[in-house]
Parts: structure tokens; C-alpha cells; sequence
């Protein structure tokens, strides 16, 4: 089989995860937890708003350690129940030059994408300390790219998983394996 390749799709304090294999074949999905319970999953964009800049640095740290402890968990944990070694990791792209002053966060349209740029950030640095690479896609683009590289075998292998694996298999699942194909 060789290495295989994980696409992620996150969402605010949680992420789909589908695992390729080198042929495209699924070998496992699951949803990760990425924050603790008790904190809030968007603290820029959800709690951001009552604090004055100095309370949501703090609060934005205390999050991102635990974002930090539990996505590692997590990583560890899916790495550990698949057959071969990661190889690497696929993550929506973010735009690099994107602010990182909490006072010029906290204001729009900064506010509304910050914390999901927190979450691709902490996965990234995580898998390049697995010494995994790291992969960036456009979300709306990664399944036409996938369906390119896959010419005749590309309903196949997007929307068969449904019927041999079962629900759940929804966009995130198709976008998340879209974007461990096209990484490899």
C-alpha cells in the first residue's frame, strides 16, 4: 500500500478527516474534536466582540493551547490506527499575509476568518512537526482538480465511499479526499 495521505475539511472546533491510500482508496474517515470542551470554538469571531484587546489575546491563548493539545491527540490517534505511514497532510488554504494583531482581528472582516485560520495553522505546524507535508487547496476548485487527475475512475472514487462505506459521506468527506488526492 506505501504511505498514505490525509484531507482535512475543518470547521470551527471540529474536522472531517479522509485517509488515502497512494491508489485513492479510503482507508479510514472520522470527524476529529480540535478544542476542549468549555471553550469557545471561535473566540475571535464569537467572544471577541465583549472583550477589550488585551482579554482576547488572553482568551485567544488559552484557546490555541488547547487547540495545540487536542488536535495533537488527535493527529496521534489517527496516525496510530492506520496501516502505513502519513506522508501528508492536506489543509484549505489561508492567506499567509493575513494580520496577526488582535486588535486589527478582532475588527471585519478580519473577525469572521481569524479563528478557522487558527485551526489550518495549529494542523499545519503539527504535521510539519510529524514531519508530514503539508498541502494547501482551494476548496472550490480541490474536487475538479481530484476529478481531473482521475479522469473515468473519478465517480468511482469520490462517491463510492458512500455506498461501501456508508454515511457519513458528504461534501466535507468528498472535498477532504479530493484534497488528499490531488496532493499526491
Amino acid at each position: 500500500m506505501g504511505a498514505v495521505r490525509v484531507g482535512i475539511a475543518d470547521h470551527l472546533g471540529w474536522a472531517v478527516a479522509v485517509t488515502a491510500s497512494a491508489d485513492h482508496v479510503v482507508v479510514d474517515r472520522r470527524r476529529l474534536v480540535l478544542v476542549e470542551a468549555g471553550l469557545p470554538a471561535a473566540p475571535i469571531h464569537y467572544e471577541g466582540k465583549r472583550l477589550d484587546v488585551g482579554a482576547a489575546a488572553a482568551l485567544v491563548a488559552k484557546v490555541r493551547a488547547s487547540i495545540v493539545r487536542t488536535a495533537s491527540a488527535a493527529l496521534d490517534e489517527l496516525a496510530a490506527a492506520l496501516p502505513e505511514p502519513v506522508v501528508s497532510i492536506s489543509l484549505r488554504v489561508w492567506p499567509l499575509d493575513f494580520p496577526t494583531d488582535i486588535a486589527v482581528q478582532l475588527r471585519p472582516p478580519y473577525e469572521s476568518r481569524v479563528d478557522a485560520i487558527m485551526y489550518r495553522e495549529v494542523l499545519s505546524e503539527l504535521a510539519r512537526a510529524r514531519n508530514w507535508d503539508v498541502h494547501l487547496y482551494v476548496a472550490k476548485d480541490v474536487v475538479g482538480q481530484a476529478v481531473s487527475t482521475l479522469g473515468e475512475r473519478a465517480d468511482e472514487v469520490l462517491q463510492a465511499p458512500r455506498s461501501t462505506l456508508g454515511p457519513p459521506w458528504t461534501k466535507d468527506h468528498r472535498t477532504a479526499l479530493a484534497a488528499a488526492i490531488v496532493a499526491g
